[in-house]
């Protein structure tokens, strides 16, 4: 069993999602969480409520990921109240975009600032903290970053830099003993992706899994907790595609 015991949990969007199965998924191997949450302090709470259940502390704050400034506090309170951090998971992000024709500058501009600022923001407040202690941080992409996607240019654009950014905090922190990955999930059952599933039709998109379902958050919470561990201490500037072998179908 992995074990998370003694660590503390940044988790950048925590509140639900994706983010939120991760959040409880370290608690369930010990470790103290904190998160973030842009509007929804009742999901916060609920969050809160399942990690406390297994033992271990909680800490949540509203702030908002793509501002600058707002996590570096954030991440400073949560040290202040569950001790020195250890790991990060930048959940938060939007899921948009348009045909190109179509497309904002307003919405390009937002999907970037949640999903890219947001990342480095958040990787920046925390690596300030886990220099002097080493440490894991885990940024969520998407299949869509590894291989591009039709109408949804502008997440799969933020998705791809991601992965370049990680790529380059793995060799920037690694004298820090500061591992960095990214896990990429594709369909995932969430609520950000709900309206899209409903739009695709369910049985149609499990029907592109070589494993013939569509993900769950705790699919990707379990990646997330192995990276999260020592378990997975030689691992950094890696990828883990979570994606029931959908890509294998291109």
């Amino acid at each position: 069993m992995l074990d998370l015991k003694g660590k503390h949990i940044f988790i950048a969007g925590g509140s639900r999602g994706i983010g939120a199965a991760a959040a409880i998924s370290a608690a369930k191997q010990g470790a103290a969480v904190s998160v973030n949450y842009l509007s929804n302090s009742a999901a916060a709470d609920a969050v809160g409520k399942a990690v406390e259940a297994e033992g271990v502390p909680f800490f949540s704050i509203k702030a908002d990921i793509s501002e600058d400034g707002a996590l570096d506090a954030a991440v400073d309170q949560a040290v202040e109240k569950l001790g020195p951090l250890t790991g990060l998971v930048v959940s938060a992000g939007v899921f948009e975009g348009y045909p190109v024709e179509e497309m904002t500058v307003e919405v390009w501009d937002r999907v970037m600032a949640i999903n890219v600022r947001g990342t480095f923001l958040a990787v920046r407040a925390a690596a300030r903290h886990m220099r002097s202690g080493g440490g894991s941080i885990v940024i969520y992409t998407s299949t869509a970053g590894q291989r591009g996607s039709a109408v949804m240019s502008a997440y799969a654009t933020s998705k791809g830099a991601q992965i370049l950014f990680m790529k380059s905090m793995a060799l920037e922190l690694a004298s820090s003993k500061i591992r960095v990955n990214c896990v990429a999930p594709a369909w995932t059952e969430t609520d950000m992706a709900a309206p899209s599933l409903d739009a695709l039709g369910r049985e149609k998109v499990a029907a592109g899994f070589p494993l013939g379902r569509i993900g769950l958050p705790q699919d990707i919470a379990n990646a997330t907790t192995f990276l999260l561990s020592d378990e997975a201490a030689f691992i950094t500037g890696s990828t883990i595609t979570v994606d029931g072998g959908m890509d294998m179908r291109g």
